[in-house]
């Protein structure tokens, strides 16, 4: 693949010409009462291009700009966002936002972050890596991914298509803090989805890639043969008697795990006490082995950013220290909320990077487990983070002696998230790095495996 990496951004304007906006959102707001004010501003711009039976199916370009203003009035606040940069449209917004804040009710958690918390670096993490990609090359590599899938296995005779995706992104936020950040990032992807087919049977495999610099990203063929390799593997699926056994989960499927954990340290989900790991800090939640961190200034990471929705600082941060909670994702709302103070991480958290506890990848965690199911897609919403109940049907395929014997289907996998993260038996050493949670594949030793036969 090939790309013409640009000066700059095409298209796209500099940090400096768009600062002038986001400076006069806030003084507007002062100028009307508004006790303090804060703004975001964003451009970006992409190619999407799908493919399907080797057939163009779409080729979209996509240019978005967006600047919404947030006032406080005291305790009571206001929103109002905008496409239009025009003074007059600014102004509107503006006014908007501070008609809402006069009549809205009052909250004393409510109100911008402590000052003193507000970033003060701001390091290269390496996120822009601008390429041209001619519309015509990105069909021509999304039709190389396609192939490759349909020549992977004479039963991919289906396809959902391949698709390759660009974007370039300039985000800023600034406040009556005297707070102002600039992040400039691109992402690429390039995926295939291949459909196997045999009699009145059909299964479906994905595989794609993701990151930010266009020449980093996986080679088409691989992609694609990944994929039609995954839907033929999948090919007479049966179900399996209904028992107590070892799961294992890709690093693919394995990174929802530490999702669902994400979510329940977050500051919304406790003070709402909606969280089974409400008031469990600095208590044993996962196995003892078991450790991960906050990185959020990984080069290149899919959640990298110096700092938070609110301009505050992040940090590295030992989440998880052999087993134990180390620390929950709070904003400066919610923090108030809890009676503690903010951690920067308003929008989530910035690259969970959970450590490998053994030396080995899928198949060898396959060998460890002697017998079990590998859980390689899940489907449907039954996780409970009130309770932790976790139950999803799901499909794979059925180990026998440290080997897979067939795949499976129409199964359900059963546990609650506190038993199965105190079980997780082993976390390997094949990372998955195309998302914000890091991990390898994750061995647990026991949960309900429920089939029909």
């Amino acid at each position: 693949m090939t790309a013409t990496p640009p000066a700059r951004i095409q298209g796209l304007p500099e940090a400096r010409d768009l600062e002038p906006r986001l400076h006069a959102a806030l003084a507007l707001a002062q100028s009307l009462g508004a006790s303090a004010a804060e703004s975001y501003l964003g451009v970006s711009r992409g190619l999407s291009v799908a493919v399907r039976q080797g057939e163009v199916e779409s080729v979209q370009f996509q240019r978005d700009r967006d600047l919404s203003v947030t006032v406080f009035f005291g305790h009571r606040t206001g929103s109002a966002s905008t496409t239009d940069l025009s003074d007059a449209a600014l102004k509107r917004t503006v006014e908007a936002a501070c008609a809402i804040a006069r009549v809205g009710g009052e909250d004393p958690c409510i109100g911008l972050a402590d000052p003193s918390r507000m970033a003060r670096e701001f390091p290269d993490l390496d996120l822009y890596h601008p390429a041209i990609v001619e519309p015509e090359a990105a069909i021509d590599l999304a039709r190389e991914c396609e192939a490759a899938a349909f020549a992977a296995d004479a039963r991919i005779t289906q396809s959902e298509g391949a698709s390759v995706d660009t974007r370039e992104s300039l985000s800023l936020y600034a406040n009556t803090h005297g707070f102002l950040g600039c992040r400039r990032a691109t992402d690429y992807s390039l995926g295939c989805a291949a459909i196997a087919v045999d009699g009145d049977a059909m299964q479906v495999g994905h595989w794609y890639s993701a990151t930010r610099r266009y020449a980093d990203l996986d080679a088409a063929a691989a992609i694609g043969k990944r994929a039609g390799e995954r839907a033929a593997a999948r090919l007479g699926g049966r179900s399996v008697s209904t028992q107590t056994a070892p799961v294992l989960f890709p690093a693919e499927v394995a990174r929802g795990l530490f999702g669902h954990f994400i979510g329940a340290i977050s500051g919304a989900s406790l003070y709402r006490r909606a969280s089974f790991l409400h008031g469990k800090l600095g208590e044993a939640v996962f196995a003892s082995r078991v450790s991960a961190r906050q990185m959020p200034w990984l080069l290149r990471g899919a959640s990298s950013s110096a700092y938070d929705q609110e301009g505050v600082a992040t940090t590295e941060r030992q989440l998880i220290d052999h087993g134990v909670l180390g620390g929950y994702l709070l904003g400066s709302y919610s923090a108030r909320k809890l009676g503690m103070e903010s951690t920067g991480n308003a929008g989530g958290i910035y690259n969970l990077i959970v450590d490998s506890t053994f030396d080995g990848g899928l198949e060898a965690l396959a060998r460890e487990m002697g017998h079990g199911l590998i859980a390689t897609d899940l489907m449907g919403q039954g996780v409970n983070t009130v309770t932790g109940d976790y139950s999803r049907a799901a499909s794979g395929f059925w180990v026998e002696n440290g080997v897979i014997a067939y795949p499976v289907d129409e199964i359900t996998i059963a546990g609650n998230l506190a038993t199965m993260y105190r079980g997780i038996a082993a976390i390997g050493s094949d990372v998955d790095t195309r998302g914000g949670v890091r991990c390898g594949s994750v061995l647990i030793d026991a949960m309900t495996v429920a089939g029909g036969a």
